[in-house]
């Protein structure tokens, strides 16, 4: 047994999802394995991709399966087990000591942090969407001269059990968004044209960029984490316009504030967002998703993002949604990558073992423990 094995890397998943219960069809399971929204073209599987071979190459043992077995020889072990049994396994043997879980996306269709937790028995924590919350302000039947103090009152209640926030606007308009707070007579503005377009049947969808700098303002003032999606998305985000950098001067408009913000994902722009953390003291950044969707060249990713990064400036995460492959994945597939990044450094003569362990720790929980306030209740 190799000492991983003894003694896994202890990791906090800082950006999270829930998992989809119940029972789930092929089509089904390989719609969580895209970002695409449309459906495969005939004769073709998501299953042939470098996700869709990280799943049969390091899934499969878990669940009793050789190595690298088929795509429908996995499935049918899958409907075998059980979704439930499939979950359990899954979670627990990715020893992630705690889960930090964006509540703000398909609520109703993935599990919730308790559920989560009990799956895996470790620790789980919210964080909320800006969002999310401010679409519940929108339809709570306030007006808009008292918008603004609605929603600022909304993001600091829900200070009081998140751990922290999560905006989604490079989704809704891009992160070239205007650096500074917006003044409140241009937030009622932005309020009315909101609730008028409600009223008159529009989606409750919060994509103004002065609501929504509004709501970003309002939970820097409560000074937990605000992390930022960046980089790759579904079809509903544009990635030119999805690139950290441009978050530029926000980060310095709000360096004073001292709050910590978090870029996410960031690939294909991981070289970008390691520059902005070593710019900025309160900028921390992650992989996250990227390294379970390219697979095999994970390493060299997580090497890139290495580059600028100060060490004590990134954090793992999974950003796994849906299928608990993903959670099981993202944490296998980094303690790999970083044992096998940092041990080319050590072998190299580059680093010191020492130098290399600490880094370990450093990215895989303990700048989490650091930055998060996770031990508060």
């Amino acid at each position: 047994m190799t000492q991983l094995e003894e003694a896994p890397l202890a990791l906090i998943d800082h950006h999270v999802h829930g998992i989809v219960s119940g029972d789930l069809d092929t089509a089904t399971v390989e719609s969580l394995l895209t970002e695409s929204s449309a459906a495969p073209a005939p004769g073709t599987t998501p299953f042939d991709s470098q996700l869709g071979f990280a799943v049969r190459r390091w899934c499969a043992p878990v669940l009793d399966l050789e190595p690298s077995a088929p795509a429908g020889e996995y499935l049918r072990r899958r409907a075998e087990l059980g979704a439930a049994e499939a979950a359990r396994r899954l979670l627990t043997a990715a020893q992630v000591d705690a889960w930090l879980v964006d509540t703000g996306y398909q609520s109703d269709a993935v599990t919730s942090p308790a559920s989560l937790a009990a799956d895996s028995g470790s620790a789980a924590y919210e964080v909320s969407r800006l969002e999310s919350i401010a679409e519940r302000v929108a339809t709570s039947g306030g007006s808009a001269a008292g918008f603004a103090a609605s929603l600022q009152a909304a993001v600091h209640e829900a200070a009081a059990s998140a751990v922290g926030f999560k905006s989604v606007a490079a989704y809704r308009f891009g992160l070239d968004l205007e650096p500074d707070r917006p003044d409140p007579a241009r937030v009622a503005r932005a309020a009315g044209n909101w609730l008028r377009a409600i009223e008159a049947g529009a989606a409750v969808r919060a994509s103004s960029q002065v609501i929504i700098r509004h709501g970003i303002w309002s939970a820097l003032d409560t000074g937990l984490p605000l992390q930022f999606h960046a980089g790759h998305g579904d079809t509903d985000s544009r990635l030119y316009r999805a690139d950290p950098a441009l978050l530029q001067d926000f980060l310095a408009a709000s360096q004073h504030t001292g709050t910590p913000v978090m870029l996410l994902h960031c690939y294909p722009y991981h070289r970008q967002a390691g520059a902005m953390t070593q710019l900025f003291p309160h900028v921390y950044m992650d992989v996250g998703e990227a390294l379970n969707h390219v697979g095999a060249r994970s390493a060299a990713v997580l090497a890139e993002a290495l580059e600028l990064t100060p060490f004590h400036k990134m954090l793992y995460s999974s950003d796994a949604f849906g299928l608990p492959e993903l959670h099981y994945l993202g944490a296998a597939a980094f303690r790999r990558d970083i044992a096998r990044v940092t041990g080319e450094f050590v072998a190299d003569g580059a680093w010191s073992a020492a130098d290399a362990a600490r880094v370990c720790e450093l990215i895989g929980s303990a700048n989490a423990r650091r930055v998060y306030p996770l031990d508060r209740s």
